[in-house]
């Protein structure tokens, strides 16, 4: 039995392995190619220029949306062919208040920014559901409370969908970690998230443009959400569910590399596990509900997203925890049969059998290294002596905590699905 354990912990690491060297040839494949471009300063002009309504989801968010709504209305777009809708989404403080009082400056007079005081129901999918009602932009562009863009980040935007405004029904961009320099867990998450956009994010749209839309900073065309019907209203990861949507219609999430919104990130565990926590969740109901298109005729970069998103979630998860617990468990007895030689380790350190498990154990970190050292590297200022000492860190510290939340996820999941009540609590990510 232990033995049988051990191999299925190998083979699946090896299939992670597998996983992990496709999307890190994917990651450095697309960096070349971006080398090789023309990325001058100069930005060249854009083939036209839509109408873009610019949606912005708040929830109590006084402390951070000033600077957010400011960031928006500087965007190097016409602003004329811009409107801003801020909802200040069943607010009990000055968010409404505090963008009232940036749109009567002088400074942006005439812009076309409306303030709409929300008390429905649905969360953030309710908001955009509610947006796309009034909406007059070709193109529907999403900023949160906290993401505030680069001031280019909406041409880029704009200029990917333009590329192939047939197949492109949505562009995301990038984003980056506003606040990352607070502390341990916000390196921490700054280091997940140059990972992710760098090479996960790269590689998969390199090899098969596939894209997912993010929570923020991205557009999608207005039209083509109104024939999906909209957003789920009150789904924990809208965007997730969105995505398969739209792969399922045939249609393309392309990837804007050079635009980037700046997002504050959690400061504290407790707003980090419930934001996290969230999110798994959600992600565990859109593949759940997608499983059934595995055996249909449902386009295959549906089905190979619903098989990334299992291994993900599901089979690593499940062969880091028998892993750890088998690597654990058996250095323990070990260890105590120096002084106890009647405690025998459940596999001899010295069978083949534990030196391909130790063997394969090296080898993912060295990738995990590998590939977090090639994404700062093309993150212009993050390869540092600092950012390298922090990814050793978090791979033992920080890592793990993907585990955790995940099984946690997964067993309230289960909870509410045997209960047939939804008892998960929606918690608001605090802003500092």
């Amino acid at each position: 039995m232990i033995n049988t354990l051990y191999i299925i912990a190998i083979l699946s690491i090896w299939l992670s392995v597998t996983v992990t060297v496709m999307t890190l040839i994917g990651g450095v494949w697309f960096i070349f190619k971006q080398l090789k471009q023309n990325n001058s300063a100069t930005l060249a002009p854009l083939k036209r220029t839509p109408s873009v309504t610019i949606v912005v989801p708040a929830h109590n968010e006084e402390l951070v949306i000033q600077a957010t709504v400011r960031a928006i209305l500087n965007l190097n777009y016409p602003a004329k062919r811009v409107e801003v809708l801020v909802y200040a989404d069943n607010c009990q403080d000055q968010t409404a208040v505090q963008v009232r009082k940036l749109k009567a400056t002088p400074e942006f007079a005439g812009r076309d920014l409306q303030v709409i005081e929300r008390t429905g129901t649905g969360g953030k999918a309710g908001v955009l559901n509610d947006a796309l009602k009034i909406a007059h932009g070709e193109y529907l562009c999403v900023y949160d409370a906290d993401a505030a863009p680069e001031v280019n980040a909406l041409y880029f935007l704009i200029q990917k969908g333009l590329e192939d405004p047939e197949r492109y029904a949505a562009v995301f961009g990038r984003n980056k970690t506003r606040n990352y320099q607070q502390n341990f867990l916000t390196r921490c998450i700054h280091l997940e998230i140059v990972n992710t956009q760098r090479i996960q994010h790269t590689g998969m749209w390199q090899l098969f443009k596939i894209g997912r839309i993010p929570g923020t900073n991205f557009i999608i065309k207005t039209q083509v959400v109104r024939e999906l019907g909209g957003w789920n209203n009150g789904a924990l990861t809208e965007d997730t569910a969105l995505s398969f949507r739209l792969m399922r219609s045939g249609k393309l999430i392309a990837l804007a590399h050079r635009s980037e919104a700046f997002q504050q990130e959690p400061e504290t565990l407790f707003t980090y596990y419930h934001q996290r926590k969230r999110w798994a969740r959600g992600n565990y109901e859109v593949i759940f509900s997608n499983l059934r298109y595995l055996f249909d005729r449902t386009p295959w970069r549906v089905k190979l997203e619903i098989l990334y998103y299992v291994c993900v979630y599901l089979w690593f998860s499940v062969a880091i925890i028998v892993s750890n617990i088998l690597f654990v468990t058996n250095t323990a007895l070990a260890l105590a049969s120096i002084w106890w030689p009647q405690l025998n380790p459940l596999v001899s350190l010295e069978t083949p059998l534990a030196i391909v498990f130790g063997i394969n154990w090296l080898l993912m970190f060295y990738l995990y290294l590998l590939q977090m050292n090639i994404a700062l590297a093309s993150d212009y200022g993050q390869a540092t002596v600092t950012n390298f000492v922090h990814t050793v860190m978090a791979y033992f510290t920080y890592a793990q905590l993907f585990i955790v939340v995940s099984i946690v996820a997964l067993l309230e999941m289960l909870r509410d699905k045997v209960t047939g009540k939804r008892q998960t609590k929606w918690y608001k990510t605090e802003r500092f």
